[in-house]
């Protein structure tokens, strides 16, 4: 792929999607500077926003989103959701795909980082009917193959752990536990 340094680029991070994956897999944290170098790949950032959702399970979490800021995301917060039962729900599909649509008419190229294949359909509809360039950085073993079909290049980061995550690696062997084991 041929990079034009004057290309106009936004960055997308559906932070939990990320956050998730690296735990599971890696039981890592996700290093976003990196994330953001790769993103913008020498080329004119217009716009970075990580989509949080705040809740107990982040220890830290206002020293995350202060981080994210410092290192040059823009953070949008919503509460998570807790509905009668327990039931739980927390995530910002729409919120992004507004965002990539109200932006696109000021970008050459569209970053979205995330491995859900719920935004197929969004990558699909920007590259074909807005002219943006689509591209996604995710782990691969945990993103949607629609997803990677739709964009117009893939960054998987299982291909470079060592290099997007922060702390020692150690990949999962085992699945993850539900349940919380007494020390």
């Amino acid at each position: 792929m041929v990079i034009n340094k004057a290309q106009r680029v936004g960055i997308f991070v559906d932070v939990q999607n990320m956050y998730y994956s690296a735990k599971t897999m890696y039981n890592a944290k996700v290093d976003f500077v990196q994330i953001l170098r790769q993103g913008v790949n020498g080329r004119a950032l217009i716009r970075a926003i990580a989509y949080v959702i705040k809740t107990t399970v982040i220890k830290d979490e206002k020293n995350f989103f202060d981080a994210l800021e410092k290192i040059g995301f823009e953070v949008k917060s919503k509460d998570l959701q807790v509905f009668h039962g327990g039931h739980k729900k927390g995530d910002w599909d729409i919120g992004i795909a507004m965002d990539m649509i109200e932006l696109a008419p000021k970008l050459d190229t569209a970053v979205l980082v995330s491995g859900d294949g719920d935004f197929a359909e969004l990558v699909r509809h920007l590259k074909h009917a807005m002219g943006v360039r689509v591209e996604v950085i995710a782990f691969g073993k945990s993103s949607s193959s629609k997803l990677k079909e739709a964009a117009d290049s893939f960054t998987d980061l299982d291909e470079a752990p060592r290099k997007y995550l922060m702390r020692s690696i150690k990949p999962r062997k085992d699945k993850p536990s539900l349940s919380k084991k007494a020390p």
